[in-house]
């Protein structure tokens, strides 16, 4: 919505334009009326839609036609005054005033104008016989006031229709000409009874209709005016009430009947309380909220983020099996303008049998989160979080972690979303790594039908010491890291590195060592160097260091042998000492899966709690002795 109102006032000499300023602003007639009045600006807090108003004058006498032009084209709003006992000012405002304001414009949107009758005190009856076939004939005119400057009548109307013209305007949401809304306001409005409905039976039962209503106007509606406004429905609309319930044909009847009535602030408020803007599109203030994330901090859905659209999954899931259904992932999407998961998605998560279970819709939000945050947020926004959780935006889903730097320092990560980059040379087996994170070695019905558009993510739940964690891995180019310089090696989004070889060819371990060395041995990311194929026997040696050699000098974790091949589901060993090596970055890698580094975790623990007794107690021995 506009942030101030600008009205412009047309019209021929001695129709009172000026007259009507000044009656609005002293609240009486002038007895002395200069030819032009001066600017005029009517605070926020003494105007109904509390906005600041300007109010400006004209007077062909004073001004060019290029200063007239000018004024117009900075006028949200232009009232064409005419003197209702004179009807050649009548005929002028098809003849001139019309066409210099909107003449310009064939196409595209319009200066919406206000017809403004004066001097009604000199005319018994009314002028709106004459004037109602212009306003047929120009749909740019909002309405049509009559009033009087000397008898102050109408006169604060007057500027109150022109502001309601300039902040909730019809032509948007209104054709006169087919008596229907808009396509665009139609869609809007489908958009919002779809997520005013909960229950998806495609109608607003009276406790959803109720909650609509206290959601855009801060109270809900007496059963009685319910009862009323389903009657209105019934009588007017076939089907638009079932079951007693009003279905979407009764949704869009009662926004067009307000609209005819004059009542489109109405409808712009439900519009606005769900994000749209004047264009009837949802606004980047609305979809990209405020949200800091300094260097070195990632992002995750916090667990009102996770109530959210764990709630939207099991709505939809509508024949409750613990997974969507494409069709049902469609009417989940139907409030998108355009799908926002393409077909990457069932290589991308767990699946089942081409459905999309929980867990794997939770695992695609949190990749979301992770990666793209402001997609993440625009998605919240389509669903409609900031209404539906009556937050001020969907940014309350969100928690910024600390920053690595303290992470490093602290020794342990507080992220529950870590990424490992799993890096190689090509044909060692990375995408089927990926997979295999899934659950799909390569004997795995899923894994036989290969996806149409290959990820480069996955993404999976592991435990870490009793935890929960999200694993991202992430397939990386080698050729590239070795293009880039040493010193952009410092990557602050990696929390653990995946060196993979193939077993059964020693070239490819010399290539991964070479990536080593040249981006992660002088840095802090912790790696592990997996070699793929295990089943296959191992290749000849190369002259030079062996894999354990190589890892044990750069001490580094032994080598972890990995396989993939047959029908049985792929070992999750090597993901979770992935995850435990980014969760303790700082530790040995090569002792955390042994039992004496826990043992020596806890020994530790115990040995710093004896410290503080003793040191206790060596303190309460001193204070004695004095």
């Amino acid at each position: 919505m506009k942030r101030d109102v600008r009205i412009l006032l047309l019209g021929e000499a001695q129709v009172g334009k000026t007259s009507l300023i000044l009656s609005l602003v002293g609240e009486e007639f002038p007895e002395e009326v200069p030819p032009r009045a001066e600017e005029i600006t009517i605070p926020a807090d003494v105007t109904p839609e509390r906005v600041p108003t300007h109010i400006v004058d004209s007077s062909e006498a004073e001004q060019t036609v290029e200063e007239l032009q000018d004024e117009i084209h900075k006028a949200n709003v232009v009232c064409v005054v005419y003197d209702v006992s004179e009807e050649a000012t009548i005929e002028k405002i098809r003849t001139k005033w019309i066409p210099l304001v909107n003449g310009g414009t064939e196409s595209g949107p319009r200066v919406p104008i206000i017809l403004v009758g004066n001097k009604s005190d000199l005319r018994p009856g009314s002028s709106m016989e004459a004037v109602l076939p212009i306003m047929s004939q120009f749909p740019e005119i909002e309405t049509c006031v009559e009033c009087s400057a000397k008898n102050l009548r109408n006169i604060s109307e007057l500027f109150y229709y022109a502001q309601k013209a300039v902040l909730h305007p019809t032509a948007p949401l209104y054709d006169p000409e087919t008596k229907q809304l808009k396509p665009a306001c139609s869609q809007a409005l489908t958009r919002i009874f779809r997520l005013s409905d909960q229950d998806l039976d495609q109608a607003l039962s009276d406790e959803e209709l109720n909650a609509f209503q206290k959601s855009c106007f801060g109270h809900p509606l007496a059963p009685q005016a319910l009862d009323d406004v389903k009657m209105v429905v019934r009588k007017n609309v076939a089907g638009g009430v079932r079951d007693d319930r009003l279905t979407l044909d009764g949704f869009l009847f009662l926004n067009t009947l307000f609209i005819q009535r004059g009542r489109h602030e109405t409808t712009w408020t439900i519009l606005r309380r769900f994000g749209y803007g004047d264009a009837l599109e949802l606004s980047p203030d609305y979809l990209f909220p405020p949200l800091h994330v300094p260097t070195g901090c990632s992002t995750e859905l916090n667990h009102f983020g996770y109530q959210f659209v764990q709630k939207v999954f099991e709505k939809h899931d509508q024949d409750r099996d613990g997974a969507l259904s494409p069709a049902e992932l469609q009417g989940l999407f139907s409030v998108f303008p355009a799908a926002p998961w393409g077909p990457q998605l069932l290589c991308t998560v767990p699946t089942k049998a081409g459905r999309l279970p929980l867990h794997g819709y939770l695992c695609q939000w949190t990749l979301v989160t992770y990666l793209d945050v402001q997609r993440c947020l625009e998605h919240l926004g389509y669903l409609g979080y900031p209404i539906l959780c009556k937050q001020d935006s969907q940014a309350h889903a969100i928690t910024v972690t600390r920053e690595k730097m303290l992470d490093q320092e602290k020794g342990q990560t507080q992220r529950n979303v870590l990424l490992c980059k799993v890096v190689g040379a090509q044909g060692v087996g990375k995408s089927s790594f990926l997979q295999a994170f899934l659950g799909r070695g390569l004997g795995h019905q899923d894994a036989r039908e290969p996806c149409q558009e290959p990820s480069v993510y996955t993404i999976n739940t592991v435990q870490v010491n009793g935890q929960e964690k999200y694993l991202i891995l992430c397939e990386v180019d080698a050729d590239s890291l070795l293009a880039t310089a040493p010193d952009a090696a410092c990557d602050v989004t990696c929390d653990v590195a995946c060196l993979m070889f193939d077993g059964s060819d020693p070239r490819s371990f010399a290539f991964c060592a070479s990536i080593y060395k040249h981006h992660y041995m002088d840095g802090q990311t912790p790696c592990l160097f997996v070699s793929s194929k295990a089943d296959l026997p191992e290749g000849v040696a190369l002259p030079g260091l062996s894999p354990a050699e190589f890892c044990r000098r750069h001490r580094l974790p032994a080598p972890t042998p990995f396989s993939c091949s047959g029908p049985a589901e792929p070992s999750t060993a090597v993901f979770i000492r992935l995850a435990t090596m980014a969760t303790f970055p700082h530790l040995v890698h090569g002792e955390l899966n042994t039992t004496s580094f826990w043992l020596r975790v806890t020994l530790g623990a115990v040995g710093a709690a004896v410290a503080a007794v003793l040191s206790f107690s060596l303190y309460r021995v001193l204070v004695k002795s004095r």
